[in-house]
C-alpha cells in the first residue's frame, strides 16, 4: 500500500501556520534571516500573524554563528511540543549534532507535524533520522556529493531547494528565501509574495529546480555573459577540465578574446581562474572529507596525486596532507 502523505503546507490558506525553527552552533545567520525575515514581513503585511514561528535549540540556550554572534532562540526543542512546521538549519560542525537524542526526537516529531525540513546542512540529521530515504531531497552545494554517497536511498539533487511530500530541503541563505517566498505565494497568493520580495528589494527569485551554481556571480549586471557561460562550463567540468580553446570554441569566441574578457571582468587569464575553481573545490574535498587524497586528485581533474599535491601546495602554502591534520 502506498504511503499516505500529510496535508501539504504549500496550500492556499489563511489558518496560522506555527514553526519551529531548530538551530544549531555553527549555523549561518544569514540562513537563518532567510528563513524567518520573509515570514515577519508577511506578518506585518497582512497585520496578523499567519506564521507563527519560533527559534529552537537542543539546549534551550543561545547558539554560536558563524559569524561569531550569539543567536537567541525562544524555547528549547521538545519533539513533543505541537508545531506545524519543523525545520533545522544547521552549519559548519553539524554532524558532530546528529547525537542519539536528536535522531530520536526527529523521528518523533515527524510522525505529529505537518512538515519537516532541512536547511543547508540541517538536512544531514534529518536523513541520518532515515527521514529522507526513497525522497528527493537537496544541501549545500558543497556537501552535495559526499551527501549522495552517504545516502543512496535518497534521490540527491542540485535543486536550489527540494518539496517532496511533507519533507523540504534548501541548498543555503538565498533558496531558503526562495523557498520561504514560494510558502507564501501558496498559502496568501502571488501579490503577498511581491510584496514581501519588494519590502528586501529581492527580485532574482528563482525557481525551486534552477541548479546551484559552485560560483554566484550576483545578477550579472557587470559581467560579459560569455563569462558567465564560460564559468559554468568550468564549474560543470571539475573532474575532466576543457581546454581553454575548447571552452571559448564553445561560447563562441577566439581563445584571445576569452582571455582579454578574462582578465578585464576578474584579473586572471581563464587558465589560472579554472585551476583556481579546480583547487577551491579540492581543498573543500580535503577539509570537509575523508576521502583518499588519489580520489579528490581524480575528482578535481589532476593527473597524480603528485601533481595535485604540487598544485595544492602552491596554491595554499601547505599540502593538502597537512591541511587535514587536526
Amino acid at each position: 500500500m502506498a504511503k499516505r502523505e500529510k496535508q501539504t503546507i504549500f496550500q492556499a490558506g489563511h489558518t496560522p501556520l506555527k514553526l519551529t525553527f531548530l538551530l544549531f552552533s555553527g549555523v549561518s545567520i544569514m540562513c537563518v534571516a532567510s528563513a524567518i525575515d520573509p515570514l515577519r514581513a508577511a506578518n506585518r503585511l497582512a497585520g496578523e500573524r499567519l506564521f507563527d514561528f519560533r527559534l529552537a535549540s537542543m539546549t534551550g540556550e543561545p547558539v554560536l554563528t558563524t559569524s561569531d554572534l550569539s543567536l537567541p532562540v525562544n524555547e528549547r526543542f521538545n519533539p513533543r511540543q505541537q508545531t506545524d512546521v519543523l525545520a533545522l538549519i544547521g552549519g559548519f560542525g553539524m554532524r558532530r549534532e546528529e547525537t542519539a537524542s536528536l535522531l530520536a526526537g526527529l523521528r518523533q516529531a515527524a510522525r505529529s507535524t505537518r512538515a519537516l525540513g532541512g536547511i543547508e546542512a540541517g538536512t544531514w540529521a534529518i536523513a541520518r533520522a532515515g527521514l529522507l530515504e526513497g525522497r528527493a531531497a537537496t544541501t549545500h552545494w558543497e556537501d552535495l556529493e559526499d551527501f549522495a554517497a552517504s545516502f543512496p536511498g535518497i534521490d540527491v539533487r542540485p535543486d536550489r531547494y527540494v518539496i517532496d511530500g511533507p519533507v523540504f530541503t534548501s541548498g543555503g541563505a538565498s533558496p531558503t528565501f526562495d523557498l520561504m517566498l514560494h510558502l507564501i505565494r501558496s498559502r496568501l497568493g502571488m501579490t503577498m509574495a511581491i510584496d514581501v520580495a519588494s519590502v528586501f528589494i529581492y527580485d532574482q527569485t528563482r525557481a525551486a529546480t534552477d541548479a546551484q551554481p559552485l560560483v554566484s556571480l550576483g545578477r550579472l549586471d557587470g559581467y560579459d555573459a560569455r563569462l558567465a557561460q564560460s564559468v559554468r562550463l568550468m564549474e560543470a567540468h571539475i573532474d575532466q577540465p576543457l581546454t581553454i580553446a575548447s571552452i571559448a570554441k564553445r561560447v563562441g569566441l577566439t581563445s584571445r578574446v576569452l582571455e582579454n574578457i578574462f582578465r578585464n571582468s576578474i584579473g586572471q587569464t581563464p587558465g589560472a581562474y579554472y585551476l583556481r575553481l579546480r583547487l577551491n573545490a579540492a581543498r573543500r574535498l580535503v577539509a570537509d572529507t575523508r576521502l583518499p587524497i588519489a580520489d579528490i586528485a581524480a575528482r578535481t581533474g589532476f593527473s597524480s596525486s603528485a601533481t595535485f599535491s604540487r598544485a595544492f601546495t602552491k596554491g595554499f602554502g601547505k599540502a593538502p596532507s597537512r591541511l587535514r591534520i587536526n
